[in-house]
């Protein structure tokens, strides 16, 4: 059984960081892995991704400020967000694809101005 689990999020002010962590069990690596988000009354949207080969995406409105990364010896995906902004406020979701989409239960970030 997959089993994806965020953590790391909270509240924090405009210009401060936070890095969220996506332990993974029942699957590896994956083709795809990344990092949504959804803000209240918007619809959900890609933040970042990783390929199995390493390859990552960015949304425009976080680039220079995200990192995605993955550490193969504990399974797990992290997000490095920089330069937070209100903006970035969000519950945000952890993503694999491989055959079958698996879905973390989300955590909120808070980004106060």
């Amino acid at each position: 059984q997959v089993r994806l689990v965020e953590s790391g999020g909270g509240l924090v002010q405009a210009g401060g960081s936070l890095t969220l962590s996506c332990a993974a069990s029942g699957i590896t690596v994956a083709p795809y892995m990344g990092w949504h988000r959804q803000a209240p009354g918007k619809e959900r949207e890609s933040v970042a991704s990783m390929a199995a080969n390493g390859i990552t995406r960015y949304a425009d409105s976080v680039k220079g400020r995200f990192t995605i990364s993955r550490d193969n010896a504990k399974n797990t995906l992290y997000l490095q967000m920089n330069m937070l902004k209100p903006d970035d406020t969000a519950v945000y979701y952890c993503h694999y694809r491989s055959g079958w989409n698996y879905w973390g239960q989300g955590t909120q970030v808070t980004v106060s101005s």
